[in-house]
């Protein structure tokens, strides 16, 4: 392992064997992307699921030159809920939460992982797009403080981004109505933005540079 990995346990003990399975992911990253500097990560069991089985939360932290690759998996329906600024699900519709066991919340985490960091090799290889064929949207909902918001496609879907994924350190500058064009993805809730750039005004170019994505 080229990378150094760093790991923490919030609310639960440290266990070998989580740690082994994600020094196996970490290995697979690496087949990604042999410049992977570092890489840390979360596991953590929510103080209000102490109960035996509720879902774990993962975050995954990879230090690329030049910035951060960040991804949260959390469990789904309490995800969407915050995503949406509303108050989380009733307990009754927690049995339907994915992500009870351990070894599938980070597999998931993982497999999220390296679709970004994928997508960010190719950008460094200048293997994508070129701007101007890339689809264009108009931001249709955004929260400063959460770091997320969401894109609405000349098709009329709805597409999530997080502001690692905009590009140029731009997210402060995002409001709803903003034209942007997009990468897109699939994501484990539907598609999301993996790269998102502010369309310039009056036809000029844009300049940004990619610090994570």
């Amino acid at each position: 392992m080229k990378s150094k990995m760093q790991i923490t346990f919030r609310n639960m003990k440290r266990s070998q064997a989580v740690e082994g399975w994600i020094a196996s992911e970490v290995a697979k990253l690496e087949t990604f992307y042999n410049r992977l500097m570092g890489c840390r990560v979360t596991v953590e069991v929510p103080h209000r699921h102490h109960k035996r089985g509720w879902p774990y939360h993962i975050r995954v932290d990879l230090t690329v030159p030049g910035g951060e690759i960040v991804v949260k998996r959390e469990p789904s329906l309490i995800a969407r809920s915050r995503r949406l600024g509303e108050r989380a699900s009733k307990k009754q519709s927690e049995v339907h939460i994915p992500h009870k066991k351990l070894r599938q919340a980070i597999d998931d985490a993982f497999k999220a992982a390296g679709r970004r960091l994928q997508d960010y090799a190719r950008r460094q290889r200048g293997d994508i797009k070129s701007p101007s064929t890339l689809p264009e949207a108009r931001v249709s909902s955004i929260l400063p403080r959460e770091g997320f918001g969401f894109l609405t496609s000349d098709d009329g879907r709805e597409i999530y981004f997080h502001k690692n994924s905009v590009l140029g350190r731009a997210f402060p500058r995002l409001k709803v109505g903003t034209a942007v064009r997009f990468v897109e993805e699939a994501g484990e809730e539907g598609p999301q933005a993996s790269t998102v750039r502010i369309l310039a005004r009056r036809g000029t170019q844009e300049n940004a540079k990619v610090t994570a994505a």
